[in-house]
């Protein structure tokens, strides 16, 4: 083979190129040889590496939530990654999850075993699965197949299209090895285009929504994930203006409406007073939100007015509490609404009783001991620089960001969509690619194991990312559950490395800090180019729950 010889794997490159693509994450694999050289071959089209694949995959999911924050009204940053069959793919489902839940739009390529070994017979190929699809058609949007050359610009551009249409999420491709280096006189794809199509709200609709936020005394609007990648913030801020509505936003949701605005209720919604607002609402609007356990307080939140609920996952409508359905796009539908209903004055009303919420968040958190977690969220937020980007794995100070965090010029982006460990730095790093950084992530040292080697992705690729690892010697949050519900934990306490040394060992600049120093390290290495490493021995508390005490 030589370099004007072109392969089954340069079709691919080429047709990913022609999408829109301009990044690739990948991880090499016997299978996926003919790949790999073409993307050799194609020095425009930047790869990022990885350690292991399902990080490989939550730095693909991260790269897209960052562009698609940065530009919500541009084209949708369908990220693609590439890894080898089998093991290497069966890797990348518990990211995959993640980006299902979160409609994050990752393009997974994978090879297959040769053509030849297809169809569930037990050839003996290496990394053979009797149905390799099957593994992934529970978790993803969409699973596509290839068989040939000719084959592999229709797929691609499906996948695409699928994993660009609202709602987002990731789509799978499997192209066997020998199809991949298979030469092939095919033209050079250069015209691949995807055309996702609108979502657009049924106009009888938009009437009958419109009709009843017109009429509504108290109405009430929660805003969530839907919402935010729609890039409804303009449309959300005019029609709550309008009603003159309280807005509340889902932990996914957080950022699509102003954290300070007089109508922001802010996301506390773990905590009853929030639950009980939403409730008391006669009309409530929610906004790309399926209402599941968290958004509904563990399912204690009880409706007691009508309910609009506008998703473009059909499945999600009215899949928890009956409502008004409008199977749509946020900001399509919210453009719509504006048309109908009425503006009114502000007399106070709505304001003072976003007041009177806060106030009552505020008390209930005054009367517990949380002077060290408060402090510590206020602080970080401050450390943190405008437009900077944070992730967040599944840790005691992400739980407490989930409510507490100010997105305002700081985006947060979290696995609270599927809750797996690990998140916290391989989504960083993706970040970290698409914006250039600098870029915040935020780990326990339960959760930093998962992703610890993808320091030296961090170190090869110059990856402006700095990580707080706040150590608390085990898994905290489930140490807290454990030890409240049957008075002691099991299997939480963990054995840690020294992580300033490890850190360093990769060649990355590396603190011990402190409690009181935390907020000024993390601004020190926030404002140092390339990767840096906090390390902040703390035991956190988290607030107590409310759906335990109704």
């Amino acid at each position: 083979m030589t370099d004007l010889e072109r392969i089954g794997g340069d079709v691919v490159v080429e047709t990913l190129r022609s999408l829109g693509a301009d990044t690739v994450f990948g991880l090499p694999g016997q299978h996926a040889l003919g790949l790999f050289e073409a993307l050799r071959r194609a020095p425009d089209l930047r790869v990022i590496s990885s350690r292991v694949e399902n990080n490989l995959a939550f730095s693909a999911d991260g790269f897209a939530r960052a562009r698609l924050g940065a530009n919500p009204d541009g084209p949708v940053p369908v990220t693609p990654m590439i890894v080898s069959t089998g093991p290497g793919a069966l890797l990348t489902l518990a990211s995959l999850q993640e980006a299902k839940a979160a409609s994050v739009p990752v393009l997974g390529i994978s090879s297959q075993i040769p053509v030849a070994g297809l169809g569930g017979g037990r050839h003996g190929y290496l990394h053979e699965l009797p149905d390799q699809q099957a593994s992934f058609a529970g978790v993803v949007k969409s699973v596509h197949s290839v068989r040939s050359v000719s084959q592999i610009p229709t797929a691609l551009r499906e996948a695409w299209e699928s994993a660009a249409t609202v709602p987002y999420g990731p789509v799978w491709v499997e192209i066997p090895q020998d199809v991949l280096l298979a030469p092939t006189t095919l033209p050079e794809i250069t015209s691949a285009q995807a055309h996702p199509a609108p979502l657009v709200p049924l106009p009888e609709l938009i009437t009958e929504a419109a009709n009843l936020l017109g009429a509504a005394r108290n109405p009430v609007i929660l805003a969530g994930g839907g919402a935010l990648r729609s890039g409804a913030h303009a449309e959300l801020l005019a029609l709550a203006e309008a009603l003159r509505a309280p807005v509340l936003s889902t932990f996914g949701g957080k950022g699509v409406f102003s954290w300070d605005h007089p109508l922001s209720g802010q996301s506390w919604l773990e905590d009853w007073h929030s639950t009980e607002f939403l409730a008391d609402a006669d009309v409530l609007l929610v906004l790309g939100s399926g209402l599941g356990e968290l958004s509904s307080n563990y399912r204690e939140f009880a409706p007691r007015g009508r309910v609009i609920q506008v998703e473009a996952d059909a499945g999600k409508l009215e899949s928890n509490y009956p409502a008004l359905g409008i199977h749509a796009d946020v900001k399509l539908t919210l453009a719509e609404l504006l048309e109908w209903v009425p503006m009114r004055q502000s007399d106070g009303r709505a304001e003072a009783a976003v007041t009177d919420l806060l106030a009552k968040v505020a008390a209930r958190l005054d009367v517990q001991d949380l002077a060290l977690e408060r402090k510590l969220a206020a602080e970080l937020r401050t450390a943190v620089p405008e437009g900077t980007p944070t992730y967040w794995d599944m840790t005691i100070l992400g739980y407490w960001a989930w409510s507490a965090w100010n997105a305002d010029g700081a985006p947060i982006h979290t696995a609270q969509g599927a809750g797996g460990l690990g998140y916290g730095l391989p989504g960083a790093l993706g970040g970290a690619a698409a914006t250039g950084g600098p870029v915040l992530a935020v780990s326990g040292d339960g959760g930093a194991m998962y992703g610890i080697a993808e320091l030296a992705t961090a170190v090869q690729h110059q990856l402006d990312v700095t990580w707080l690892i706040v150590d608390d010697g085990g898994y905290g949050i489930l140490r807290e559950y454990l030890t409240d519900a049957f008075g002691q934990s099991t299997a939480t306490e963990l054995t840690r490395p020294d992580f300033v040394a490890l850190a360093k060992s990769f060649g990355v600049p590396a603190k011990l800090s402190t409690v009181d120093s935390v907020g000024a390290d993390v601004a020190e290495a926030l404002g140092t180019p390339g990767p840096g490493v906090v390390v902040l021995p703390a035991l956190l508390r988290m607030f107590a729950p409310t759906h335990l005490e109704k």
